[in-house]
């Protein structure tokens, strides 16, 4: 098969229509902030508490329902790198 023969196929299955540059962006950063949480092995709850992050919101980016700024991924990505050091900051705040 072709990829114009797929890239067809695909926009025709109306069961599973292509995802828009939008959506594989939020699917790409709700991958993130779940890699993020994960890697420091904190619940959602936990991980919002720690990291003074609302949990409803935390959960929205989880579930690629809205698209964190960039200043939220870079602090997620800080978090990632060494959470250690945040949480540390946070506290001497």
């Amino acid at each position: 098969m072709t990829e114009e023969e797929i890239e067809r196929n695909a926009r025709e299955d109306h069961d599973n229509p292509p995802a828009s540059d939008a959506e594989l962006a939020r699917a790409a950063a709700a991958r993130a902030v779940r890699r993020a949480r994960e890697r420091t092995g904190l619940s959602q709850a936990k991980f919002a508490e720690r990291f003074q992050i609302n949990l409803a919101r935390l959960k929205d980016w989880e579930q690629g329902r809205f698209m964190p700024n960039t200043v939220a991924l870079a602090y997620l990505k800080v978090i990632e790198t060494d959470p250690k050091a945040v949480a540390r900051a946070i506290d001497a705040a």
